[in-house]
């Protein structure tokens, strides 16, 4: 009988969601420096800004979850 655990899928390994952090930080610096940028074309919307933190606080969720 299989065990519990195997129909489960392996986590990532580590690395991989520390360079999803790192990815998702950077998409977030990038959209809130572009709240403030001098070309109109390159603003960021408050919507894409809220997202790209969204995004970068699961990824330090899943982070800390493989770690705890």
């Amino acid at each position: 009988m299989p065990s519990h655990h195997a129909s489960r899928e392996p986590s990532p390994p580590p690395q991989d969601l520390i360079d999803d952090v790192v990815v998702r930080f950077d998409a977030y610096a990038r959209a809130r420096g572009a709240r403030e940028s001098l070309f109109p074309a390159a603003h960021a919307s408050p919507r894409r800004e809220q997202r790209a933190f969204d995004d970068l606080e699961a990824a330090i969720t899943r982070l800390r979850a493989s770690t705890g």
